[in-house]
């Protein structure tokens, strides 16, 4: 899912796997490790790590704890009006808060901790996310979802329509903290996000954003993402964008 909706906010929502290990010898990228899926007793992931240390902020992998944090940053992605979209007007936005936070905490939802990146405080404050996963996979993760905000708020949503596909690995969700931002966290964010995207191998980086945010679009295009088609979300006007090897 997508959308970005606030112009004064850089935030971007739209909502696993590599074998190698890679360090990089520079001043901004220490190590790189993503989930990579394998056979496992007890674990479906191997853990990666990726640790980006600049201006005392680390860009690493999520974990469960981060998940209250993770949720309320996909809700300001998301903005408030699309999620009343979704948990309907017998329901608060308290209460798609907590479901939220629930699909972040399992390891088969589109918005699991396991597809998420994020920016990290030296006081351990998560104050921005990257959420993405392999655009072939967009069904099986999003049943998840379906099947959750039926159950919660006695809605089906299984009519939306898709906002991936095979080929790429989508960039479901960005957002940082507006007290965080204009500090270049979510091009960190965007640059862990593509070194992910290079390691699974699914094609390139890609996402939706809100037609009605060009202050988001300009961010994306001066990150070298490229104009690749039309699409629509939860009633928004969308526009497909592909970040383009330079």
């Amino acid at each position: 899912m997508v959308l970005i909706h606030t112009p004064l906010y850089l935030t971007y929502r739209a909502s696993s796997m590599a074998q190698r290990i890679f360090i990089e010898n520079n001043s901004n990228m220490t190590a790189f490790i993503w989930p990579f899926f394998h056979l496992s007793v007890s674990l479906h992931y191997t853990p990666y790590i990726y640790n980006m240390h600049t201006n005392d902020i680390l860009i690493r992998p999520a974990i469960t704890d981060d998940a209250p944090a993770i949720a309320s940053l996909i809700i300001q992605a998301m903005t408030e009006e699309c999620c009343a979209y979704f948990h309907g007007p017998n329901h608060s936005i308290d209460d798609f808060r907590e479901m939220m936070i629930g699909l972040v905490k399992r390891e088969d939802s589109q918005y699991s901790y396991r597809n998420t990146i994020c920016a990290i405080t030296v006081q351990g404050e998560v104050v921005g996310i990257s959420v993405s996963y392999d655009g072939s996979r967009l069904q099986t993760l999003r049943q998840v979802f379906l099947e959750t905000a039926l159950h919660t708020f006695g809605i089906d949503h299984s009519g939306i329509p898709d906002e991936t596909q095979a080929g790429e690995l989508y960039l479901d969700s960005l957002a940082v903290k507006p007290s965080y931002q204009g500090q270049g966290i979510a091009t960190k964010l965007l640059k862990a996000t593509n070194e992910k995207a290079k390691q699974l191998g699914c094609g390139p980086l890609a996402l939706l954003v809100d037609a009605g945010n060009p202050r988001a679009e300009r961010l994306y295009l001066r990150c070298g993402f490229e104009y690749a088609g039309s699409n629509s979300w939860g009633g928004h006007p969308m526009r497909h964008l592909i970040l383009r090897e330079q």
